[in-house]
This record gives C-alpha cells, sequence and structure tokens, in this order.
C-alpha cells in the first residue's frame, strides 16, 4: 500500500532531520513563482545642474545614493530617497525634504514633453528655475519614465498608505506586506574640474581692399545649452537655432565673397561662443583676446556686432539693445532694412526694437551683446523672445518638437537680406532679393542641423575641445570662412569665475528588499513551519495509524463454519 510506501520515506528523513530539510529547499526555490532575477534592476539616472559662477554655488554637490526608497508624501524621509512624478514635486514638499535631512530626491520625467500639458510644462519649468536658486543639500536625480520605474512608484506608493493606516495592526501588516527598494548609485562622486576650458570657434570673410581699413561686421552666437540637468539640456531653440543661422550666413555669404563681383567692403566675423548660459564667458575672452589687443587687428574698426539667439519659433522678430540706435547709424539702417525686408517679402513677420539698459549691478548679463555694448562697441541681440528673463532660454523642454525649420529658414533668408542691404548698400534697389535660386537657405541643411542639435546635449560641462560637436563645427566653419581657429577659456585658479563639477549621468542599481518587520514575520513564520515539521517527523506513526484507520476500513471477519 501507498500508506506504507510513505510511512518508510518519512522514517528514512526523520533519522536524519533537520539535515534532510535542506533536500527541500532547493526544490522550493526552483517551484516558487518568485524569479531571483527581478530582485535588481538597473537605470540611468541625470543629475541636477551643479556649477559655481561668480563665487555662488549653484545646485548641490552631493551625489551619492545609498538608501531606501520611499514615497515624497513619507512621514519619514531621513537618509532615504523620495521618488516622485512630475507632478508630485513641489518647492514646498521640496524644503520638507531638507527639514527632514533626506538622502536624496528621484524625479521620474515623462518619455515624451509634448504629451504634457501648457500647466504641467509651466510647472516644470518653474521647478527648473526654483530649483537652482534654493540652496540645498539634497541631490536631485532625474529618469525618463519606464515600466520598471512605474512599478518602484507604486510600489513606494502603496508602502506609504501604511502610514495612514487607521490602527497600529493594518499598518504593521501594510508594512510587512510592501515591496521596499534599496537604491544604489554606482560612479565616483561629483569633483570640481579646475582645468576645464570652454572653446570659441572663430573665422572671418575679408573685405574687398585694405582689411584693416575696411569696416567689420561681426556675427555671433553661443552654442551651449543648459537645462535642470547637463544630460538633457538639448537647447535646439537656445541657442542650437542661433548656431545653424549663423552657419548658414557664413556659407551664403562665402559664395558672394568668393566672386570678385560680389567681394563687399566689408569684414564679416563670425563667432561661436561658449559659455553662453555661464554669463557669457566665452564672448567676454574673445573680447579680451581682440578688442583690447595693442595691435591693430581686423577688429579695429567695428560697424556693429549681431548676436543670434533663440530664433527656431514664434514669427516675432525683436531687436534687442542696450541703447537705441541712431537712424543714421549703421544700427539703425541695419534695422530698417530688418523691417523693411519683413514687410515687402516676410510679412508674417514682426519686428520690433525692445531696449533695455545693461544693469552693471547685476551679476548675470541678460543678453550677449551686452558683453560687447559695455565696451561701448554698437550691439543688439536678435530674438523672437521679448525678455531676457524667458524660462525659455534654460529648460530641458526645449527639443526638436519646440522649433520648426521653416521658421529657420525664414529667419536666416529674413537676415541675410537685411545684411547685404546693409553691406551693399541695396537701398535704392526697391524689393529686390539677393538670396534666391542657387543663394537661397537649404531646407535640407537646416533640418540635418537640427537632428544634430536634438542629437546630444550640449551642456556646457560636456562640451569640451575634443568632443565631437566642436570639432563638427569646427570643421564646417572652415568649409566656409577663413583663419578659423579654436581658442580655450580657463577659469582663473586664485579666483575663478567659473566652476564645472563631474557626474552629470549616472547609473542607479535597484535592489528589491523587504523592511525589517518583514524579517520578523519570516522568522515567526520558518520557526513555526520548522516546529510544525519536526513535530510531524515525530510523532508521524500515529498520524500515520490514525490516517490508516480513517482511509482504511477495517477488513471483514471471516465466518466460522
Amino acid at each position: 500500500m501507498w500508506f506504507d510506501e510513505m510511512g518508510e520515506i518519512f522514517e528514512m528523513f526523520r533519522g536524519s532531520f533537520p539535515l534532510s530539510f535542506l533536500f527541500f529547499v532547493p526544490i522550493f526555490i526552483i517551484i516558487s513563482p518568485v524569479s531571483p532575477v527581478n530582485a535588481a534592476q538597473e537605470f540611468g539616472v541625470y543629475r541636477m545642474q551643479h556649477y559655481d559662477l561668480q563665487g555662488t554655488s549653484y545646485g548641490c554637490k552631493n551625489s551619492i545614493i545609498n538608501m531606501e526608497a520611499r514615497s515624497i508624501d513619507s512621514k519619514m524621509l531621513t537618509r532615504r530617497c523620495a521618488v516622485a512624478k512630475l507632478k508630485d514635486v513641489t518647492m514646498t514638499k521640496y524644503r520638507d525634504l531638507m527639514t527632514q535631512n533626506a538622502g536624496a530626491l528621484l524625479v521620474i520625467l515623462p518619455n515624451n514633453f509634448m504629451e504634457l500639458s501648457a500647466e504641467e510644462k509651466q510647472h516644470l519649468q518653474n521647478l527648473e528655475h526654483d530649483l537652482l536658486q534654493e540652496p540645498t543639500t539634497v541631490p536631485v536625480y532625474f529618469a525618463t519614465q519606464s515600466e520598471y520605474l512605474e512599478d518602484i512608484y507604486l510600489d513606494v506608493q502603496e508602502g506609504n498608505s501604511g502610514d495612514n493606516a487607521p490602527t497600529a495592526w493594518e499598518a504593521l501588516l501594510s508594512s510587512a506586506s510592501a515591496n521596499g527598494f534599496q537604491l544604489v548609485l554606482s560612479g565616483n562622486p561629483a569633483e570640481s574640474m579646475p582645468e576645464f576650458d570652454i572653446p570659441n570657434i572663430q573665422g572671418r570673410l575679408s573685405g574687398y581692399g585694405i582689411e584693416e581699413q575696411l569696416p567689420t561686421i561681426v556675427i555671433s552666437a553661443h552654442y551651449d545649452a543648459r537645462g535642470i540637468a547637463p544630460a538633457l539640456s538639448y537647447g535646439v531653440d537656445s541657442n542650437g537655432s542661433g548656431v545653424i543661422l549663423l552657419l548658414e550666413l557664413a556659407r551664403l555669404f562665402s559664395k558672394l565673397y568668393t566672386n570678385s563681383r560680389t567681394h563687399a567692403k566689408y569684414n564679416l566675423v563670425f563667432l561661436l561662443s561658449g559659455g553662453g548660459k555661464f554669463n557669457y564667458q566665452g564672448s567676454k575672452k574673445w573680447i579680451e583676446d581682440n578688442f583690447e589687443a595693442a595691435e591693430v587687428t581686423i577688429l579695429s574698426d567695428v560697424a556693429f556686432v549681431l548676436c543670434l539667439d533663440t530664433l527656431g519659433a514664434s514669427n516675432d522678430l525683436n531687436l534687442h539693445v542696450s541703447k537705441p540706435p541712431k537712424e543714421d547709424s549703421a544700427g539703425g539702417q541695419f534695422y530698417q532694412h530688418l523691417e523693411d525686408v519683413a514687410k515687402e517679402h516676410f510679412p508674417e513677420v514682426k519686428t520690433g526694437m525692445i531696449h533695455k539698459k545693461i544693469n552693471l549691478a547685476d551679476e548675470i548679463l541678460a543678453w550677449e551683446h551686452e558683453r560687447f555694448s559695455i565696451k561701448r562697441m554698437l550691439a543688439f541681440t536678435l530674438s523672437h523672445l521679448d525678455s531676457h528673463k524667458s524660462q525659455d532660454r534654460t529648460t530641458i523642454l526645449d527639443t526638436k518638437e519646440k522649433v520648426s525649420a521653416a521658421v529657420i529658414t525664414r529667419n536666416a533668408q529674413l537676415i541675410a537680406e537685411a545684411l547685404a542691404r546693409q553691406i551693399y548698400n541695396l537701398t535704392s534697389q526697391g524689393s529686390f532679393q539677393m538670396f534666391t535660386d542657387t543663394l537661397a537657405v537649404e531646407d535640407s541643411v537646416v533640418d540635418s542641423w537640427l537632428d544634430y542639435f536634438s542629437s546630444e546635449p550640449r551642456a556646457a560641462q560636456l562640451m569640451k575641445s575634443d568632443s565631437e560637436l566642436i570639432l563638427t563645427l569646427e570643421q564646417t566653419m572652415a568649409r566656409y570662412l577663413k583663419d578659423v581657429k579654436k581658442t580655450s577659456i580657463k577659469a582663473d585658479k586664485r579666483d575663478p569665475e567659473f566652476v564645472f563639477y563631474t557626474g552629470a549621468e549616472y547609473l542607479v542599481n535597484a535592489y528589491n528588499v523587504k523592511p525589517a518587520v518583514f524579517d520578523l514575520f519570516l522568522a515567526l513564520c520558518i520557526a513555526g513551519y520548522l516546529a510544525l515539521a519536526y513535530l510531524f517527523a515525530q510523532n508521524f506513526h500515529v498520524i500515520y495509524y490514525a490516517l490508516k484507520k480513517t482511509v482504511i476500513p477495517a477488513s471483514p471477519k471471516s465466518k466460522v463454519n
């Protein structure tokens, strides 16, 4: 009978218990529905901005995470990492984190910013601005939403429900059943980069005649971007659009300057400056190296400086000036040409002039042209923005979907026509258009640059002199311009104006763990199980005979003859 066979098996394990119990452990693990592989996962995170500017520190110097994940609404966040979605994060809650000495904050961002409503976009931009202004010791990281991060978020939210349980017993059970996560950052702590250099790239088109005796027009655009996280700062509009416009102007006028019949008596200097988002460090150094040089250079007689900034959207075209130019000055004439070209060929464009005085008490300049205006040079900035305070200039929302290739193409055509009327004195030519047919702005070129600028972040601390993007810009300018060279700016070691730090992107390992109270419950369950198993093994003969009497009926008595 099978009862007899089972009895023999139990008798075999009974003599060697509890060693025989280990025989069943691998079997239990194999048949368990929980996979050990899912106990740990890895995902990428992006660290918040961290830099020093003008002696003031921005962001957070702390970067290490090795702590338990909790909901941002938890009552106890000391030395824990708060995990929250964008909608959950407010400055009030952020200040509460600092009050509680929280270990870190991980903000989960949506995969597609275009799906955000206008209110949500404004919330993100306000958060970007306020976080950098708030002195803090809490490291902040951002991660794009994924299925695994969604699971972590839901689990920590469920774990937080125990804090609001009506009874202590329910809170205890909720805590024991909840899934916990230990977040561990992989990588070295953030360190300063004192030897970091910011590259400038410059080139020129020499006018017809003696260069030193000809007036010069400087066209400048800064190439770097800034958002709350360097590794998420693409800046396609601010200021990728300005760089694209500068490169297209260089290409168009290089064709005119190679033809003796269209070789103008103006020198054109093109400058791609670095550190624009950090008080225009590149422009400042370039001015010191060129305009303040003792010897006579091509920059000795500057007609005006045209800075291009954020020109990839909108039908507005604003000329920002520190001092309104006189009508008969080179600046006044250029603005008039800009208005005339817009009215004649681009009636949808609304041009305007915005005057803002330079406030020398401000540590941060409003526009790049102010660097030149301080040196009493006629300079202005073209932008579709009406204020330097616009948060569109410093946001991770500045992606390719925000700009229009058609608008960049149109603005390039408009500015090129206005410059041509200036340097060729075409006022009497009426509505004549120079840049048509083979001289027209190429849509395919603009599209290619937009794809390129939206493919990798351009935060200043990521743009080293030997980076691929810097080399590409240098090679492109060398294709159209002469005397193209790259110069570098380094901060003063004794009194640095800017300091950047390493650590823009990290990997985080999330380990699925249980709280300490779960270990108590588990220990009690294991102890109870082992006790029952031991009693069952020791008293198996009693159980065996009881079952045998119950299952196997008594055999009928044989009749006696």
